[in-house]
């Protein structure tokens, strides 16, 4: 079922100027983004695992993991900020990003994830306080305090999002005074110091170390969710987003020289808060390991619920699910949402390990931060006119950053990858099933029309190997000429393309009246299943204007190789509709004609025969158009038989075995049938032996002098006959090889 969206004023195609992307009392750049983005940079890992980061892969192998990550962090952040500087970002966050460039159903399948992946982030960082606490106080449970501070920053979300903003200033304070602390700390007594090498006793990867250590750097997301609410989201994403990139990397690359230098292997390893052993005043680690973990799960209890909100206004969500779009207040705050996410992230509490959440997480964020590089690359790289984003950013250092994901993601857990990979394709193939309508425009066509323009350009001459049929067909008003047109679709199955063409008179329709009529029609065919373009012109009759489609209709060599026309019961226009069979022919292309039995249809769809001549001329195009609408549902239990008449009994056998070995060497299931006309005429042999078929191939000559005469004695000689196809094969052109190349 369709969801047809109204336009939103966020999805509304409006000229972009700068006062479209400002919002007069959102946040700025430094409160909305580089704050909530450095505390969760700044936050639980560095205080409670990277010491066992050091530990486990020592000096050398810390300073490469910071920089790998920082480095995919970094082309990410550059492919944000391309994408927040070319458009309007509304409340989403990645998402918004994602769907408003890759589409709705890409959009979707990657923003579920990273829902989920911000929501276990609350976890992950309720944990880490609840850890610390309990470490350092000892006698509580660390379950139950997780649970009551997940609950704590969930009523505190609820309650009042700007008092939750504005509680991270003063928590940013502790997190610079703990490192003050730390950076005036002193080692402690230990008697094998490390600096270069790791442990002895090592019993970690270094890409399990990695995934443990990732989800440091991905604090981006906590400023880019925030998007629906930046005074000036197109300004303040870029600056705030890098800033706190630069910022976490300087700190990173520092902190595991010091931590090296003050401990050995096994003690960072073994103690959770090394740090606060080293500073020179304890209690200020403690304050910012409880000010970090506050306040990222602060962020992530902000994020998530925005990201549930946006997914849910734009329709991916069931329908059943659409209340959790509503937002409550003059800031349009997403209470329900933040009350399912609060659900979520207690579930996830009772788990209570940060090593198994940690890399979980590193599988959602690489997936997202791989799909937004995507989006960025491939938008650049196409170099469409409706991408121009004030930070430019060169197409390749975003697939670059795509690539590094995909890589890391292998690396880390290639079983993970996959089940992650399989994960995003149901969501996407679920999302595209339900047939989401949008109202704003993504890369997809623009890929489209690059691969398009591209095969055009290498589009040659048509050759037997690669043969398909393009048909063009003339049936007028689609309702009265249904059989027609399903006729053609089923002989194309998917190969080739369908054009379903009208000729309107000239006084009857404008041009705008002419388009509506093609969306029309467009729209009756796509009800009805059928993939196929769609052209209405206008004419004096219908006969000019079928002319002028046959002449000019295609773009380049990509033009239909085949005409298909209803039959005539005019006479009086029985003139006119054989000088346009004439006409096609000229035009070297093939001419099928379908004369419909108004009373079967199509019968059975079991029984299809071919009045065959050999594989010269008609009788190629014959079996090979037999052989494609065999390949359609409808007909895939169909007999093909191939008829033959001869003079004599004596020629039966030799007939026969030269048509089997052909049907053999073509390699298509078809019986052969050779009858023996004993001076009856072929007429009545026809009508005798193909009166139950479901369907009847027959040919037609050449067009030439009296032509019409011919087809008007064909026409009274085939009346009664079930629905009958009578083919004309384009001159210059082997249809026997086409079938031999198979």
């Amino acid at each position: 079922m369709k969801l047809f969206k109204k336009p939103s004023e966020e999805t509304q195609s409006t000229p972009k100027t700068a006062s479209d992307n400002t919002n007069e009392i959102g946040l700025g750049t430094f409160g909305g983004v580089y704050t909530p983005s450095i505390l969760t940079i700044l936050g639980v890992i560095m205080y409670l695992r990277f010491g066992w980061v050091v530990g486990n892969v020592g000096l050398l192998g810390t300073l490469l993991i910071v920089t790998l990550s920082t480095a995919i962090t970094f082309l990410t952040s550059l492919s944000v900020s391309a994408i927040a500087t070319d458009r309007i970002v509304k409340g989403g966050g990645a998402y918004y990003m994602i769907s408003r460039s890759l589409g709705i159903e890409t959009g979707g399948a990657v923003g579920i994830p990273l829902y989920f992946a911000q929501a276990l982030s609350v976890a992950l960082y309720t944990i880490g306080f609840a850890e610390s606490l309990v470490d350092a106080f000892g006698g509580l449970n660390q379950l139950y305090v997780a649970l009551a501070t997940t609950i704590a920053v969930a009523v505190l979300a609820i309650t009042s999002a700007e008092i939750a903003i504005k509680a991270q200033y003063f928590i940013m304070v502790a997190i610079i005074l703990s490192l003050l602390s730390f950076a005036f700390g002193h080692p402690l007594e230990t008697t094998n110091i490390e600096i270069l090498g790791a442990s002895e006793r090592v019993s970690e990867s270094f890409w399990t170390v990695f995934a443990v250590f990732f989800p440091a750097v991905t604090g981006i997301m906590a400023g880019v969710s925030m998007s629906g609410d930046l005074r000036e989201p197109s300004r303040s994403i870029p600056v705030g987003t890098l800033a706190a990139v630069g910022t976490g990397y300087i700190v990173y690359m520092v902190l595991p020289v010091v931590l090296a230098m003050r401990a050995d292997a096994t003690t960072l390893i073994e103690q959770p808060l090394v740090m606060k052993e080293m500073a020179l005043w304890g209690p200020a680690i403690l304050l910012g390991v409880w000010g970090a973990t506050l306040s990222s799960a602060i962020g992530s209890i902000l994020g998530a619920p925005r990201v549930l909100q946006a997914l849910a206004r734009d329709g991916v969500l069931p329908s059943w699910l659409s209340f959790l779009g509503n937002g409550n207040g003059p800031n349009d705050e997403p209470r329900i949402g933040t009350a399912v996410t609060l659900g979520v992230a207690t579930a996830t509490v009772c788990i209570g390990d940060l090593n198994i959440i940690a890399p979980v997480l590193t599988m959602f964020f690489l997936t997202t931060y791989m799909v937004l590089n995507v989006s960025a690359g491939i938008e650049g790289f196409l170099q469409s006119p409706s991408f121009r984003p004030t930070f430019k950013v060169h197409w390749s250092l975003s697939m670059l950053g795509a690539l590094g994901c995909l890589a890391v993601m292998f690396l880390i857990n290639a079983v993970a990858t996959v089940i992650a990979a399989l994960i995003v394709l149901a969501i996407f193939i679920w999302l595209q099933r339900r047939e989401l309508e949008t109202t704003w425009g993504d890369a997809r066509r623009g890929i489209w029309m690059a691969l398009v323009r591209e095969g055009i350009l290498q589009i040659g001459e048509e050759d037997t190997k690669n043969w398909r049929p393009h048909i063009l067909v003339l049936s007028g008003i689609p309702k009265k000429r249904w059989l027609l047109i399903k006729f053609a679709d089923d002989l194309t199955h998917n190969r080739g393309m369908i054009t379903v063409c009208s000729v309107l008179p000239s006084a009857s329709r404008d041009v705008s009246q002419q388009s509506d009529m093609q969306d029309t029609i467009r729209e009756y065919l796509d009800k009805r299943g059928v993939q196929a373009l769609v052209r209405v012109v206008t004419a004096t009759d219908f006969f000019d204007g079928a002319k002028l489609l046959v002449e000019t209709y295609g773009i380049g060599p990509l033009t239909p190789n085949t005409v298909v026309l209803g039959d005539s019961q005019e006479p009086s226009r029985r003139d006119r509709y054989c000088q346009l069979i004439g006409h096609v022919h000229k035009a070297k292309k093939n001419v099928v004609i379908f004369r419909e039995d108004s009373d079967r249809g199509f019968g059975q769809h079991r029984r299809i025969d071919v009045w065959w001549g050999g594989l010269q001329n008609n009788g190629g195009l014959m079996l090979l158009l037999a052989y494609l609408l065999r390949t359609d549902m409808d007909w895939r239990n169909a007999e093909i038989y191939l008829k033959l008449v001869v003079p004599e009994q004596a020629a039966i056998q030799p007939t026969q075995a030269n048509v089997d070995r052909v049907i053999r060497d073509l390699r298509i299931s078809a019986k052969s049938q050779i009858l023996v006309s004993n001076g009856r005429p072929f007429y009545d042999i026809l009508h005798e032996s193909s009166q139950n078929a479901d369907l009847i191939f027959l040919g037609i000559r050449t067009p030439g002098e009296n032509f019409t005469k011919y087809y008007e004695d064909l026409q009274s000689k085939t009346s009664n006959l079930p629905s009958t196809v009578f083919v004309l094969a384009a001159p210059g052109f082997s249809y026997g090889e086409v079938l031999s190349d198979r």
